[in-house]
């Protein structure tokens, strides 16, 4: 049975503590009323993030929302920094701006080194503005976990750039390869294991165009080779690069070439014979 555990912030808003597990420890299903960032330091375990498992090293952290249900299981010795905080104690309005759209569901971080150094140094500053606890430290907390939470959101963008830049030439690669068969965005989409949607974005923000004018680029620039280096007919050169209906053809080779495949032909014909 899932259950609330509830954990007790000092008046600043915001705990950071230690948390160690035995080997083979398990932390039964729960959910807090505050949002947590777990931060694992030593050893290795799993932590399941609403019902998806994932492997839990050092210079990996999860972003926790409240309510979200969640478990960890030990493997070895596992020892954490937990930071939980309430945001309602800030109320700012640069908070409420990271939290929407970065941290409205759990997330799992596999850090790489230069975002894994940049948490530790946070976290150890956080660690000392909790220690001082002078008149101004209710603010310097606050800072510190902006920049925390700011930091964190700019590590899991990079990444999501990165994984859609790769995705990206992914789709371009099989275009490549695949040109001759009837390709849709649906039909790559569920070849990449994704929607046919996100197929056309990624793609668009990585080469301005959609996959589908990047077939008809790579099949009209095929059909013009084949048109003035050989005599085959234009019926099977459409056929060929991946088209049903030679009209499709004809109207995609003329809006790029800004010629017809009979024209196209003749005219490199001709070059080719100036050119000897």
């Amino acid at each position: 049975m899932t259950m609330l555990k509830g954990i007790t912030l000092p008046e600043c808003g915001v705990y950071l503590y230690e948390s160690k597990h035995k080997e083979g420890s398990i932390v039964n299903e729960h959910y807090h009323n505050v949002y947590q960032i777990l931060y694992s330091l030593e050893g290795e375990g799993t932590v399941a993030l609403d019902n998806r498992h994932y492997r839990f090293k050092p210079d990996h952290a999860v972003i926790i929302p409240p309510l979200a249900k969640h478990s960890i299981i030990s493997s070895s010795e596992l020892t954490l920094l937990v930071l939980a905080f309430d945001p309602s104690v800030f109320a700012t309005e640069s908070l409420g701006c990271l939290l929407n759209p970065f941290y409205s569901q759990s997330v799992y971080l596999k850090l790489n080194p230069f975002s894994a150094n940049e948490l530790r140094r946070l976290l150890r500053k956080m660690l000392f503005e909790l220690t001082r606890q002078d008149f101004l430290y209710p603010l310097a907390v606050k800072i510190v976990l902006i920049d925390m939470l700011l930091a964190i959101a700019r590590s899991m963008e990079s990444r999501a750039s990165d994984s859609n830049t790769l995705r990206a030439e992914r789709i371009r690669a099989y275009i490549d390869s695949h040109y001759f068969e009837k390709l849709t965005a649906d039909v790559i989409g569920v070849r990449m294991g994704i929607s046919a949607r996100h197929v056309n974005t990624i793609f668009k923000e990585q080469y301005g165009m959609t996959p589908t004018q990047y077939l008809t680029e790579i099949r009209i620039e095929l059909a013009k080779k084949m048109l003035a280096k050989s005599d085959k007919a234009i019926v099977s050169i459409a056929f060929e690069v991946g088209y049903e209906a030679l009209p499709t053809f004809y109207r995609n080779f003329k809006q790029l070439a800004n010629l017809s495949p009979h024209h196209y032909r003749q005219y490199s014909q001709t070059q080719n014979v100036l050119r000897e």
